[in-house]
């Protein structure tokens, strides 16, 4: 069962968006309706309003109105007075317009002429990535499997039959679009907004700007480019913008895209700006006729790629391989294992799907989105969401799905460094609460958004610890050299300069949020704003360490190793208050949201590793009452943190009541904006999205990350198998999982007990690890290239070892 593949089948066509099958290869992103209409709405990961200038522009406009160093000192005098309303003021000016949007692109159509379909009517292999589909036209049966291929970069539709069937294709664009005369194909040129206003701002009218006679020679064209081939053994009649093939047995599409936003992606130094839209058009020309010229490899090396994407294989309860229902199994069936099962290999599906190298990484909604005005503008919001998208990546899947993230991050430190200087005087780089594919990294708001969300500056800080992280699971200290302690050491220079030091010497954040959040002031008014958040100590303190741990690892004499140990020994701890629990600002002050959806306080419980049952059980005591607290429910990403978080505390039992809620169905109206504070709870819809609402694909992400963590964890300097096991999954297998240290783990479990356990080690360099089965701790010992079995029962004196390991 493990070795078979795993599809989920629906038993009709999708009606609307949230019903559809997302398909995708980091770039292209396509969401598969099914069905004789064959209706595939189509997104590109780079086509997003705005235009590489806009972060220094908006940087320029805010320091203009008087942001900067000197504000900054009256903000900390205000707070220093207990004054945060004027605090609150003096901030509104630091706060820049907003991030850009990510954008629809084209809807594609390939409908059978007169075709009903045949149920079950789609399947989704989640192995093969691809759609697969039996459909009825008046002659007979039309196989079509579709998929979208990183080695094509293509959306590939091929239909066969016994009998011959008609089709017609059609492109259009929710954009400003005209369809192109190219022989033989269907093309569209696309003029992107440059500037895309989010939701909330229901005063900008038009909510998007064009490029509209813009005569300087140094404009950003915002431009996109959709291009699909036919090939066909039938008749082909070529039209504007559509095609129509009659009497086909075979029939394969291949559709491509190309952007200006692409070209500066890939290559910020060439020539993005100046090149023509015939160049870039013919880009993805290029990709579609190739693609449609090689059918018989197409498949096969898509396959092959997707498996060497995602290493990992889940099956809770032993099941995995086979195909299920999605109504009937998953979403209201009766195996909670099952659910789980389907949980983590959906998430890691989507995550291979919405990003591959050379692609910007997965927002707020992956790679699919229809709206013109998506909620939130499916950006990268930082202060949870954008990292909880990529927590799993390390674990399961190559690096090839991390490193958009970490392209993206390397974007923002160049943004980042110029808003750290002017804004704050400060060295290094700083980013906040979102940012875009241009690397955005100011507050937003307009000047009159909520401090709560926007002045918050350790939207950065947390993704150098997703960074780090695809350091301690895979070893490769040559990237960690050349690209990750690059952004370390800036982030924490800025760090460095943004603490302050108090009356008793300590170092602490002024001002400080805690994200979202607020706590009632003295005047019995909200207020976000204190001093030394239990987030931000929590952050830079996991921030010191790991800098020293780089500058150890690679062997650098560097000068800021000094700084680091001085201000770590000097750095605020966390504080527990009066009833046990983590003090979120630092001081006992009244809630105003007690069961609010954030749980940044406990960060260090997971995804850091700073409060451990062996380590610091006083602190997982506090954290274990905060959660308490925060109560259960809200969204799918609030749920998967919960479950991550009880499974560090070893609360097994706690994690899985957590995943059966956020594997509930959504029954509500799935479009409608449901409140942010949690009020209402979210659930799964019905392509298993995981909804807000709106859909969110954080909380799809999060759920491999938080059920590896019930199965395995490898934090603290050891590998422990079966950490948080609910009483209720008996047996299971997990294959391919990645632990601290560089190694592979192969674990399947019996009756609640360890039955096999081997590591495996890919890479060039011997590597060891200290494993934990039950209350035994035995040093295992792997040769490059080699795999070792853990045994079931160590030698005593392996039991006993004292050596310690250092926690990455």
């Amino acid at each position: 069962m493990m070795d078979d593949n795993l599809r989920l089948t629906w038993d009709a066509p999708a009606t609307r968006w949230d019903e559809a099958t997302p398909l995708g290869n980091g770039r292209i992103g396509a969401m598969a309706f099914g069905g004789a209409s064959g209706l595939y709405r189509l997104n590109d990961s780079t086509v997003w309003s705005g235009t590489p200038d806009g972060p220094a522009e908006a940087l320029r406009a805010v320091t203009g109105r008087g942001a900067g160093p000197e504000r900054l000192a009256q903000v900390r005098q205000a707070l220093h007075v207990g004054d945060v309303r004027d605090a609150e003021e003096l901030l509104m000016a630091f706060e820049g317009p907003y991030s850009q949007e990510f954008l629809p692109l084209a809807d594609l159509r390939v409908e059978i002429v007169d075709g009903v379909p045949v149920v079950p009517a789609r399947t989704l292999d989640l192995d093969d990535a691809c759609v697969i589909e039996d459909l009825r036209s008046p002659r007979g049966t039309v196989h079509r499997r579709s998929w979208v291929s990183a080695p094509a970069q293509a959306v590939l539709i091929e239909m066969t039959s016994d009998d011959t069937f008609d089709v017609t294709v059609e492109l259009s664009t929710p954009l400003r679009g005209r369809s192109v005369a190219l022989p033989d194909l269907i093309a569209l040129d696309v003029d992107v907004p440059i500037d895309g206003a989010p939701l909330h701002e229901q005063t900008i009218d038009p909510p998007h700007r064009y490029a509209d006679g813009d005569s300087d020679p140094g404009a950003f064209d915002a431009y996109a480019a959709v291009v699909a081939a036919v090939d066909s053994d039938g008749d082909i009649d070529s039209a504007a913008g559509r095609v129509a093939v009659r009497g086909a047995r075979r029939l394969l599409i291949a559709l491509s895209t190309s952007s200006r936003a692409e070209s500066w992606w890939v290559d910020a130094d060439g020539d993005w700006r100046t090149a023509s839209r015939e160049a870039i058009r013919d880009r993805a020309t290029k990709r579609a006729t190739t693609a449609v010229r090689l059918p018989a490899q197409l498949f096969a090396e898509h396959v092959a790629d997707r498996r060497r994407a995602t290493r990992a294989r889940f099956a809770i309860g032993g099941r995995r391989g086979g195909s299920w229902s999605v109504d009937r199994d998953v979403l209201r069936g009766d195996d909670p294992q099952l659910r789980a099962t389907v949980a983590a290999e959906y998430g890691s599906y989507l995550l291979a799907s919405s990003s591959r190298a050379g692609s910007p990484p997965a927002n707020l909604q992956g790679i699919w989105n229809a709206e013109l005005r998506p909620a939130w503008s499916s950006n990268y919001t930082i202060n949870i969401n954008t990292q909880m998208n990529y927590w799993a990546a390390p674990v399961v899947h190559d690096i090839d799905v991390v490193e958009p993230l970490l392209a993206l991050v390397e974007r923002m430190a160049v943004t980042g460094r110029d808003v750290a200087r002017e804004l704050y005087g400060a060295r290094g780089w700083v980013a906040h609460h979102n940012s875009d594919i241009w690397g955005w990294a100011l507050p937003v708001g307009n000047g009159r958004g909520a401090a709560s969300w926007a002045i918050w500056m350790m939207g950065g800080v947390w993704l150098t610890h997703n960074l780090w992280d695809t350091y301690a699971f895979g070893g490769d200290r040559e990237l960690l050299r050349t690209r990750i302690w690059p952004l370390l050491r800036g982030a924490t220079e800025f760090c460095l300069d943004w603490l302050v030091e108090d009356e008793d010497g300590l170092l602490r954040t002024s001002p400080s949020t805690s994200p979202e959040n607020s706590y009632v002031a003295s005047d019995g008014l909200p207020t976000p704003l204190g001093h030394a958040s239990a987030s931000d100590l929590a952050l830079i303190d996991a921030l010191f360490v790991r800098a020293l741990c780089a500058m150890h690892d690679l062997g650098i004499d560097d000068a800021l190793e000094a700084e680091v140990r001085s201000a770590r020994d000097r750095l605020a701890p966390l504080a527990i208050g009066g009833d046990g629990r983590i003090l979120e600002w630092g001081a006992e002050v009244r809630e105003h949201e007690p069961l609010h959806r954030h749980l940044s306080p406990v960060v260090g419980l997971y995804p850091l590793d700073s409060i451990t049952p062996e380590g610091t059980p006083q602190l997982l005591d506090a954290a274990i009452r905060f959660l308490d607290a925060r109560g259960p429910g809200a969204m799918g990403w609030s749920w998967a943190w919960k479950i991550a978080l009880r499974a560090r505390a070893r609360q097994g039992d706690r994690a899985e009541a957590l995943l059966d809620e956020a594997l509930t169905p959504f029954d509500g109206d799935a479009s409608r904006h449901g409140p942010v504070d949690g009020s209402e709870w979210g659930g799964l819809l019905p392509n298993l999205f995981s909804t807000h609402p709106p859909f969110q694909i954080d909380g799809n992400l999060g759920f491999p990350a938080a059920i590896t963590e019930m199965v395995v964890q490898s934090h603290a300097g050891e590998v422990h198998l079966l950490p948080a096991l609910p009483a209720s999954w008996h047996e299971g297998e997990v294959r391919g999982i990645a632990v601290r240290t560089g190694l592979l783990l192969d674990l399947s479990w019996s009756s609640d007990r360890v039955a096999a356990a081997a590591l495996h080690n890919p890479g060039t360099e011997d590597r060891s690890a200290r494993v934990r089965v039950d209350d035994r701790v035995m040093r295992i010992d792997v040769p490059a290239g080699r795999t070792v079995d853990v045994p079931a029962a160590p030698a005593a004196e392996d039991s006993d070892r004292a050596e310690d390991a250092r926690a990455r």
